[in-house]
C-alpha cells in the first residue's frame, strides 16, 4: 500500500482542534519541521502537545506556541522558550513535566499497550504529588501512565513509500516511540525510496505502524545554542 502524500499540509489536513499530538525530536535535531510548520498554516488551536521540549522562539515546536495554538504540553525540558514562560507565568498554559527518562517510557508503554508502570524516578519529590507510591525491592516507587496520542509527527532519515522508516542519529530518540503510540503517525523522511529500496535488517520503524508518509525538502536544521570554539593564535 503507498502511504505518500503530496505535501506535509495534505499530511495533516484532517487534525482537528483539540487533538493530542506527539511530536519527535530533542531540541531543535530530529524534529518534523515541515509537518510543524504545515500544522501551523493549518491554524489549529487547543493542542495538547507531548514532546521532549517545546523548541524555541519562532522555531519548531515554538512557531505553534508563539501563535496560541497550544493548550498544553507534556515535555522533560523547557528552558529554552521565553514564550513558553511567558504564557506558563500568566496561566495560559497547561504543563505537564516529567523526566526525560520517565517521559522516554511513558510513551514506549503507551505503544507496547501497558498501561501504568512503577519508577523510582521522582520519589520524594514535585513528580511524585498525587500519584501511587509503592515499595518494590525495598524502594519506593511512583506509579506512572502511559502516554498516547490522536496524531504523531515523526520524523526519519529514509522511508519507503509503505511507510517504512530508518533513522539517523539524533532522529533516533523520540521519534521511533512515538510512531507507535499514537492513532495517528504521520511521517516526514528526508530520502523516499520505492518499496524493497531498504535493508530490512535496518528498518527501525515497521510500515505497519505509519499511515502517512511524506518527503520533505531543503531542511532548515537550525541550532539552539551555537557554540563555536575560539581559533588558536
Amino acid at each position: 500500500m503507498d502511504k505518500t502524500v503530496a505535501s506535509a499540509d495534505a499530511a495533516v489536513a484532517d487534525i482537528p482542534d483539540g487533538a493530542t499530538i506527539m511530536a519527535g525530536g530533542f531540541g531543535l535535531c530530529g524534529i518534523p519541521e515541515k509537518l510543524i510548520a504545515a500544522l501551523h498554516r493549518r491554524g489549529v488551536k487547543n493542542l495538547s502537545l507531548i514532546s521532549n521540549n517545546c523548541g524555541i522562539d519562532g522555531k519548531g515546536l515554538g512557531l505553534l506556541l508563539d501563535a496560541g495554538q497550544v493548550k498544553k504540553i507534556t515535555a522533560s525540558y523547557v528552558g529554552e522558550n521565553k514564550t513558553f514562560e511567558r504564557l506558563f507565568l500568566q496561566g495560559l498554559l497547561d504543563v505537564e513535566l516529567c523526566p526525560q527518562g520517565t517521559l522516554a517510557e511513558r510513551i514506549r508503554a503507551g505503544g507496547a499497550g501497558i498501561p501504568a508502570f512503577y519508577t523510582a524516578t521522582g520519589c520524594g519529590t514535585k513528580v511524585a504529588e498525587g500519584k501511587e507510591v509503592r515499595v518494590w525491592n525495598g524502594r519506593p516507587t511512583i506509579l506512572e501512565t502511559a502516554l498516547q496520542a490522536d496524531f504523531a509527527l515523526v520524523k526519519a532519515w529514509r522511508g519507503d513509500r509503505t511507510g517504512n522508516l530508518v533513522y539517523r542519529k539524533t532522529t533516533r530518540n523520540f521519534n521511533p516511540m512515538m510512531a507507535t503510540a499514537a492513532r495517528v503517525t504521520i511521517a516526514e523522511v528526508e530520502d523516499l525510496v520505492a518499496p524493497g529500496g531498504l535493508d530490512p535488517d535496518h528498518v527501525h520503524t515497521p510500515g505497519i505502524y505509519v499511515k502517512r508518509i511524506v518527503l520533505g525538502t531543503h531542511y532548515e536544521k537550525a541550532i539552539e545554542q551555537r557554540t563555536v570554539r575560539k581559533r588558536s593564535a
